[in-house]
């Protein structure tokens, strides 16, 4: 599987790149990705370059300067060995449905497993490139379960987000949803893992998602959800 994922929508291409490290964003504009998608049509580079230009030329803009940036565009993903083999996630058909933060922790089994999953989310973030990571992520897949419901994934997150208050340093987005989503597993209960990206502004975030593609526990400012996924792990895959 590839390492590189992106989404295009109307606003652009988000990119992430997953082979080195932590992980890279990038994120093209309309113009840009129109080279991407000539350039990943199997089109080299200059032929793409000057068809693209051609076009917003025609268009009124400027030759040279149209020119110039996409020359730059296009360095700028040749060093980063761009495009190429990627995954692509299609954008949703239509918003979907996000649950706010709960405060219910469940039971005792919960309150463990939160705390066990957000160790190894915490202990994978900081010790090893993210694509192991999402191996690991996919390997919890595999572990036996059903899809998990609405409830029991906002309990998984609760607990998580309580479990976190506990531990030094800050668990953000990418590592408190990674350690809802291997707490849910550990509990019989699967989640989707999903990273995700926003195009006004560029910013990325990550989530976990029930079966039916409800977003859980999110801040209030979240309802209206402007992002978009670009890696899912999980359920449904």
């Amino acid at each position: 599987m590839s390492g590189v994922h992106f989404t295009e929508t109307v606003d652009g291409i988000a990119i992430l790149d997953t082979r080195t490290g932590r992980g890279r964003w990038r994120f093209l504009d309309p113009v840009s990705t129109q080279l991407w998608n000539l350039i990943n049509d199997s089109a080299d580079a200059h032929t793409a370059v000057d068809t693209v230009a051609a076009h917003w030329t025609a268009c009124g803009s400027d030759t040279a300067e149209v020119h110039a940036a996409l020359t730059r565009v296009a360095a700028e993903l040749s060093r980063a060995r761009l495009p190429g083999p990627a995954t692509r996630t299609p954008p949703p058909r239509c918003s979907p449905q996000v649950r706010t933060a709960t405060t219910d922790t469940g039971r005792t089994r919960d309150r463990i497993a939160a705390h066990t999953g957000l160790a190894l989310a915490l202990i994978l973030r900081r010790c090893v490139p993210i694509r192991w990571t999402i191996a690991v992520a996919r390997g919890a897949a595999r572990l036996p379960g059903r899809p998990a419901t609405i409830a029991q994934a906002q309990t998984a997150h609760a607990a998580v987000r309580h479990a976190a208050r506990l531990w030094p340093g800050r668990a953000a987005c990418l590592e408190e949803s990674l350690g809802a989503y291997f707490a849910s597993a550990l509990t019989g209960h699967h989640t989707r893992w999903v990273l995700g990206a926003a195009f006004i502004p560029h910013s990325a975030h990550a989530w976990i998602e029930t079966d039916d593609a409800t977003v859980i526990g999110q801040d209030e400012e979240d309802r209206v959800w402007p992002y978009v996924p670009v890696l899912r792990v999980g359920i449904s895959n």
